[in-house]
């Protein structure tokens, strides 16, 4: 049997840190080692406790989720722990300011139990957990603020597919879907997300989309 991924639960709801911990714990795959209620506690029980990824709230006290997600999955961090946001739908400019900060996902506080379970495994795995119809709703509405300056697309140093394919993850779409857009097969898609962020020196989807929008790529 494998080992269990570990998780740290983060969230300053007492119900809803216990109700996480209460359903990662049921999983005989997954193991909380430990809980707490805000940011900097976060930040010293990850350094300390070395889980494989933390499910962090945003608005906490102390130290907001935000800032802790910059603190251990942030640029220039050696070593960055995988970081799951969860949050409330009207905190969506939060959670968008977490996924600059690093965070490998995020997830509506609401979600059923299976769709937190499954973005802790998806998150874990290494991959990028984004849901289409929030991306959408998320990132858009937020393009203008985001964007500093408006980039252009020969400042970018990917093929005319490449940027196709960069645009349709921006836009929310998994790689079956872009597989259908461009008629191409999912391996195919694949490959050339794989070498989109390679070549951008990207960690994962949410980064690609947060780059995206930065320069100008998506309106």
């Amino acid at each position: 049997m494998s080992t269990p991924v570990r998780v740290l639960v983060c969230d300053d709801q007492a119900l809803i840190r216990t109700g996480f911990a209460t359903i990662i714990d049921a999983q005989p795959d997954l193991e909380v080692v430990g809980e707490c209620g805000d940011g900097r506690a976060a930040v010293g029980l990850a350094r300390g406790l070395n889980p494989d990824m933390v499910v962090m709230d945003v608005r906490m006290p102390v130290l907001d989720g935000i800032e802790a997600t910059r603190l251990l999955a942030g640029p220039g961090v050696v070593d960055p722990v995988k970081v799951l946001v969860v949050t409330t739908f009207n905190l969506d400019e939060y959670v968008y300011e977490a996924l600059r900060a690093g965070a490998s996902g995020f997830l509506l506080k609401d979600a059923p139990p299976a769709q937190l379970l499954h973005g802790i495994r998806t998150v874990a795995a290494g991959a990028a957990l984004l849901a289409p119809e929030v991306t959408r709703q998320l990132v858009g509405r937020y393009a203008a603020r985001i964007r500093p300056s408006p980039g252009r697309a020969d400042d970018v140093a990917l093929a005319p597919r490449e940027l196709e394919v960069l645009t349709l993850i921006a836009n929310g779409l998994s790689n079956n879907e872009i597989a259908a857009t461009l008629v191409l097969s999912p391996e195919t898609v694949k490959t050339y997300v794989s070498r989109i962020l390679t070549k951008l020196g990207l960690r994962d989807r949410v980064q690609a989309v947060v780059y995206a929008y930065r320069n100008g790529l998506v309106t």
